[in-house]
């Protein structure tokens, strides 16, 4: 019985994905009829220099807004877990955690009013300021992985034994040596966990983008979604059986990696 619900809740994930990459395959105009085998919405799509420089743009802003929620996101859950009772600790949890709960377009809202008032204020002190593009998309994107990144170190830090620390710290090791010698190593898994799933939640985002954006700042969710309204195109079922492939090979080759290294450790 266990096995026969597995089925289907595999099924139930996996059919609509697997009919995209079937008809990614048709040489019919319609995205959901068979017209058959063709590889010629894969060549439309390389030739689609909208599509390549949105994509392009998705993975720049991904990989920049996954970085800084790695690295602020660490040192909050690091803070969090570590430092114990302190002033303001409550507060820093509710703020670091806040996005985890906010709706999407509550988010999108206050990060383009936040923008809105640091674009005034800084064009009123230097006459001239940035518009909203690809920074803005990115430092919103940076601030929804925060809180991803930091729940997840907190959580690794709270199943580490402190007395590795306290005996690196009594061996005279300094507090930097000791967050770079055991510290650093023993949450690195959940830092690149982290970074993963701040990236991924960046690169298919919409609803918060589609607030911080502007006319230079367009990614590749908003392209794709912007094109639902004249209607799909064949291009877009390609698009998702080459996104589909180059994230079995990045989980395959995640899973190779890790697989030699337990075993190299065994």
């Amino acid at each position: 019985m266990r096995r026969i619900g597995l089925a289907f809740g595999l099924l139930f994930l996996w059919a609509p994905i697997s009919l995209m990459v079937f008809y990614a395959f048709s040489a019919d105009r319609i995205p959901f009829q068979w017209g058959g085998w063709s590889l010629r919405w894969f060549a439309a799509l390389a030739a689609n220099e909208r599509m390549r420089e949105a994509a392009l743009l998705s993975l720049r802003i991904a990989a920049g807004a996954a970085t800084l929620s790695m690295l602020l996101g660490g040192l909050a859950g690091w803070a969090l877990a570590r430092f114990g009772p302190f002033r303001g600790r409550v507060l820093l949890g509710a703020l670091a955690g806040a996005p985890l709960v906010l709706p999407e377009v509550v988010t999108g809202l206050s990060l383009l009013l936040l923008f809105v008032l640091a674009q005034g204020a800084v064009e009123a002190w230097l006459g001239w300021a940035p518009g909203r593009g690809a920074v803005t998309i990115l430092l919103a994107h940076a601030t929804i992985g925060l809180a991803y990144v930091t729940v997840v170190v907190q959580a690794r830090l709270a199943t580490v034994d402190p007395s590795l620390e306290e005996a690196a710290a009594d061996l005279g090791a300094g507090p930097f040596t000791t967050f770079r010698t055991v510290t650093l190593p023993l949450i690195a898994p959940s830092l690149a966990a982290g970074w993963l799933l701040a990236f991924t939640l960046s690169l298919d985002d919409v609803v918060v983008a589609s607030f911080v954006s502007g006319p230079a700042g367009t990614t590749l969710p908003m392209l794709v979604f912007s094109a639902l309204k004249v209607g799909l195109t064949p291009e877009v079922n390609a698009l998702a059986a080459i996104v589909l492939a180059v994230a079995a090979l990045a989980v395959g080759g995640a899973g190779l990696i890790l697989g030699r290294r337990a075993n190299g450790a065994g």
